[in-house]
């Protein structure tokens, strides 16, 4: 999304034509699900993807037919044979995909800056897809209106208010009454403690599974933007100087990976109890059993040792430091997803009935 939008506003400030082309409706099995974007511009470029070879170059076609005649419009594509000619792949899915050109007009890039900063703070779109007019509606994540296209007088905005579902359980994208309701859960943050292989891997990964990633270490050397390239943040210092001084809230993980025991257990004693929405630590159990004790002398609560993911990550047999990091972003997704609770249920469930 943020490339999406990136590109959208330089489109903007240059002038250039592009279609917003926005999947609103999915049945069956398809590449993307509802909420993605992609851009299309009259030279053929584009940015953002419907997912590749089943549909995207037939979304294309169409969005530079729609980009001459300035009107937007919703169309359905049947993934069948029709659609699989770029790799073989027939999805067999339906997708409902809304075509919208902007050009010169000043409330649709509006509209549209408003959607990308929504969809970064959090918020719920509202696209009627029955009629014609093609109306936009955007929430925040309090259901406070905050943007609006296409407005027609037959709207019931109470109505339309009414299906929106809380972004804390994060809803997924659905139809009701006739609106496709794109629920936007503001982003997490993830704080990587330890700039080694283990968090320069997990960065990579929870990067694209779009969590905005801080890494702290207090050797500045392993802070690089070679290491940690893109929108990373990278913060150097002593531990005990930096930690504190992070903003943690619900919408923070924290993970501790750092080189040794001393500094694990001085950055767990720093991020323990602050709020976050998840701290885990890897180590082997002996390790985290050490630390536990030493915690508990220093006050803190069975309670709060008891919260954090350690040993960290999802049992996957991990051994290698790729598998390490994919079993640990999967955690976190989990977590994101479903809730922490839910997370260990599962786990708990695993174990008791072994290997699948």
């Amino acid at each position: 999304m943020r490339d999406v939008q990136r590109q959208f506003r330089m489109a903007i400030q240059s002038e250039r034509p592009v279609v917003v082309c926005r999947l609103v409706e999915t049945r069956g099995s398809t590449p993307q699900k509802p909420g993605a974007t992609m851009l299309v511009f009259a030279d053929g470029d584009q940015a953002g993807t419907l997912g590749g070879g089943c549909v995207e170059a037939e979304v294309r076609r169409e969005a530079l037919r729609i980009l001459s005649q300035q009107s937007p419009e919703l169309l359905t594509f049947q993934l069948d044979s029709d659609y699989g000619w770029d790799d073989g792949l027939i999805c067999g899915g339906r997708m409902k995909v809304l075509l919208d050109p902007v050009g010169d007009d000043a409330r649709a890039r509006t509209y549209y800056e408003q959607l990308f900063v929504t969809a970064e703070q959090g918020g719920t779109e509202a696209i009627r897809i029955d009629g014609g007019s093609h109306e936009l509606r955007l929430f925040d994540a309090a259901a406070e209106p905050v943007g609006a296209l296409r407005i027609v007088a037959d709207a019931d905005e109470q109505t339309i208010v009414a299906g929106i579902e809380p972004l804390d359980c994060r809803p997924r994208p659905r139809i009701e009454n006739g609106y496709a309701y794109l629920p936007y859960p503001p982003r997490c943050r993830l704080i990587i403690v330890g700039g080694g292989h283990v968090g320069k891997a997990v960065a990579a990964l929870a990067q694209d599974a779009d969590f905005d990633v801080v890494v702290c270490d207090d050797r500045g050397e392993y802070l690089t933007a070679d290491r940690f390239p893109g929108e990373i943040e990278r913060v150097a210092g002593k531990l005990d100087v930096t930690l504190p001084q992070l903003d943690i809230d619900a919408r923070v993980f924290c993970l501790i990976v750092t080189r040794g025991h001393n500094h694990d257990e001085e950055a767990l004693s720093r991020l323990i109890d602050r709020g976050a929405a998840y701290v885990g630590m890897i180590g082997s159990r002996r390790k985290i059993r050490l630390i536990y004790d030493d915690l508990r002398e220093q006050g803190v609560s069975d309670d709060s040792l008891a919260a954090v993911f350690a040993p960290v990550g999802i049992d996957i047999g991990s051994q290698t430091v790729a598998e390490i990091a994919i079993s640990i972003v999967a955690q976190l997704i989990s977590v994101r997803n479903l809730g922490a609770a839910r997370t260990r249920e599962l786990a708990d469930l695993k174990l008791s009935h072994g290997p699948a």
